[in-house]
């Protein structure tokens, strides 16, 4: 079945305990955590400090996606706050095989993310060593866009990617993920949903997060 990790960026950051009691005790598998350093995308979001307090709390693995110029920098400051998975950009990355082998070293998950304006080619030297590649299905640096349709074409290009290569990488979609459309997005190839909005913003939280899952 597939995997579902709300993204806290989404929540109420004048109650992020309780954001996080809710992803414990939902169906959800992960937390998602969104960094943004106002370079690489256009917003500023958290940093480590804000991970650690999620990881102390948290019964679920973090994930965190860097959205920044430069994570060499920062991967390791982020593995001792309690990452277990980062993923950084295509984009943002001039030597990508030496930022997967730094995370991996330190005994991450790694995975690369592509932005919507990326072809799922370019991924293909580097897929085999990739624990997640996410797809982004709206521009990242902002919560509550709109679902790029081409997104579609692009998660079934590169499942069959993963597919011919004998890879094991997970797909995870990010961007405009709703009860709606999640089982088209499934149905494409993804294996992971990461959802802010439809979440947190929804009457009842849990409930969302299993029909996400149940999608």
């Amino acid at each position: 079945m597939h995997l579902v990790a709300p993204s806290l960026l989404a929540a109420d950051f004048l109650h992020l305990g309780a954001a996080c009691q809710i992803v414990n005790e939902s169906d959800a598998d992960w937390f998602h955590l969104d960094i943004m350093d106002g370079r690489f995308v256009p917003n500023i979001s958290y940093g480590m400090s804000i991970v650690e307090q999620i990881h102390s709390v948290a019964k679920k693995p973090c994930d965190v996606h860097l959205m920044i110029e430069e994570p060499e920098r920062y991967v390791p400051e982020f593995k001792k706050v309690g990452a277990d998975h980062i993923t950084v950009h295509w984009e943002a990355c001039r030597h990508l095989h030496r930022n997967v082998q730094q995370i991996k070293s330190l005994g991450m998950k790694a995975g690369v993310a592509i932005n919507p304006a990326t072809p799922v080619d370019f991924l293909q030297a580097i897929l085999p060593e990739l624990d997640i590649v996410l797809v982004m299905s709206v521009n990242p640096g902002f919560g509550g866009q709109t679902f790029i349709s081409h997104t579609f074409q692009k998660v079934r290009k590169l499942r069959k990617m993963i597919h011919d290569l004998g890879a094991h990488t997970h797909v995870m979609v990010d961007g405009g993920i709703s009860v709606d459309n999640a089982s088209a997005i499934v149905a494409a190839g993804a294996d992971v949903l990461v959802a802010g909005s439809t979440v947190f913003h929804a009457p009842d939280p849990i409930r969302a997060i299993g029909q996400l899952k149940n999608a």
